[in-house]
């Protein structure tokens, strides 16, 4: 009686693909496909350290200087434009008195007077704490912060500031103070400390307020204990810009 493999009773060995090894072949093609990916983009290059590829610090300040220009050029046209209607609209005296206060009050004219000028600057970054008992700096102990240059602002204009200027920049009702790690954006523009701030205005009104601010207390705390940069001067004669800007809103809306 034979024993083969192939006589008749013996039960056949089929191959199944068993899910995990389509699972582990599916893996290795994935691999593949991002490792050529990566090749065929690279073309030789470090991608990591490739010195001819711009950096995002580059990019953003390029584009704030682009910015830049388009607003003076923007300003430029604005103030033909506006000399244009003013001389014809047809309007009275007394209607061009009322426009101009309304430009004055919109912060979109010049405005001139005494001063004070605030200017914040980070730490060394090498800083260690000054006072005994004081733990040892974070890095983000030593830099200047978006609340710290609201306070200043908000106090300024709780001491009755006619107007602000952020570093070469006029505020209005709808400015926006905001930073990205220790870089300022001001409507559409960078900057780096030192960050200077300007208000026209009563100066001992101002002073006070910058004193009576719980946020400022809180930030000259840092200043003696790191060395943050906080210095306060008087000016007598300053003119602040008129904000060149749009004044346009711009908000979301609900589709459908």
């Amino acid at each position: 009686m034979s024993n083969s493999a192939d006589s008749t009773g013996a039960p056949v060995r089929r191959f199944r693909f068993r899910p995990v090894r389509l699972l582990t072949a599916a893996v290795f093609a994935l691999a593949g496909l991002i490792f050529w990916t990566s090749f065929n983009t690279a073309k030789g290059t470090n991608l990591r350290t490739d010195s001819s590829m711009l950096r995002l610090s580059d990019l953003i300040q390029e584009r704030s200087r682009n910015n830049g220009a388009l607003e003076e050029s923007a300003a430029a046209a604005r103030a033909e434009v506006d000399a244009l209607a003013r001389r014809d609209n047809g309007n009275s005296a007394e209607q061009d008195k009322k426009l101009t206060a309304l430009e004055k009050a919109a912060g979109t004219r010049p405005l001139s007077g005494q001063a004070l000028t605030v200017t914040l600057t980070d730490a060394p970054p090498n800083a260690t704490a000054k006072i005994p008992g004081v733990p040892a700096p974070q890095p983000n102990d030593l830099v200047i912060h978006q609340q710290d240059l609201q306070a200043v602002v908000n106090a300024l204009w709780q001491g009755g500031a006619k107007g602000i200027e952020v570093m070469d920049q006029r505020l209005i009702s709808t400015s926006a103070v905001r930073c990205v790690g220790n870089t300022l954006i001001l409507q559409g523009r960078v900057y780096s400390p030192p960050y200077k701030i300007t208000a026209v205005g009563d100066r001992g009104a101002l002073k006070k307020s910058l004193d009576a601010s719980p946020a400022i207390q809180n930030y000259l705390q840092y200043v003696v204990a790191y060395g943050l940069g906080w210095k306060v001067e008087q000016r007598d004669a300053v003119t602040l810009p008129g904000y060149s800007g749009t004044v346009d809103l711009h908000y979301a809306k609900p589709v459908g």
